[in-house]
């Protein structure tokens, strides 16, 4: 799974602000905030990754038990499905 060219990852004064691009994309519903964590995974998703990659990259920079980061990758997956901004 990749992120969608359409989506741009903006930091603005150490917020994380998804925000889709492009005419056919003006849907303010879509911009979601993300904290370091959502932002982290988010940028290794602009390389095709699979779930289990991102937990193992999440485990490695967050020294963060499996479990909890099995947990908070499939929330992250299931909310950036929601706005349509993963592609695979």
């Amino acid at each position: 799974m990749k992120i969608k060219g359409d989506y741009i990852l903006k930091e603005i004064v150490g917020d994380y602000i998804v925000v889709p691009v492009g005419i056919d994309r003006v849907d303010l519903g879509a911009v979601v905030t993300l904290n370091e964590t959502g932002a982290f995974l988010w940028k290794k998703l602009s390389n095709e990754s699979t779930e289990n990659d991102l937990v193992d990259a999440l485990c490695a920079e967050f020294e963060v038990d499996r479990a909890k980061a099995e947990a908070d990758v499939s929330e992250f997956i299931e909310q950036i499905r929601g706005i349509e901004a993963i592609e695979g």
